[in-house]
């Protein structure tokens, strides 16, 4: 990938994330939720749904070649997420606060910050 698709591919995990895991302020408070919480009041597919959109952002991740150790802390957070939000009710108050999508986002972002500084530049400037 060149710089502008890798630059292109970023921005779509950052909003993917951000939809998923912060989109709608709770008015009064500072707290934030995405679709991931609500998707999993659908009993079954909810889970499986926003589990889906998690795999897509962890399989845009992996294009910017993260080392296993990065790519299986991802896996990980998915997975809690999943496991423990299959569980009605616990389980959506956990998907509300562990926020799997934006904690992969830092991952990648460390990474990237690592690696290749000159593509967080540009992207922190196209902000």
């Amino acid at each position: 990938m060149n710089i502008a698709e890798r630059l292109a591919t970023l921005n779509r995990i950052r909003r993917l994330s951000r939809l998923m895991d912060t989109a709608i302020g709770i008015p009064g408070t500072r707290f934030r939720i995405g679709w991931d919480p609500i998707m999993g009041l659908i009993p079954g597919a909810g889970d499986l749904i926003s589990t889906g959109f998690s795999a897509y952002i962890i399989f845009l991740a992996a294009r910017f070649g993260l080392p296993r150790e990065t790519m299986a802390k991802m896996i990980f957070n998915v997975g809690l997420e999943a496991v423990v939000g299959s569980v009605p009710l616990v389980g959506d108050l956990f998907d509300a606060t562990y926020k799997s999508n934006i904690r992969n986002l830092a991952l990648l972002e460390r990474h990237l910050q690592a690696a290749e500084p000159e593509l967080t530049e540009v992207a922190a400037a196209t902000r």
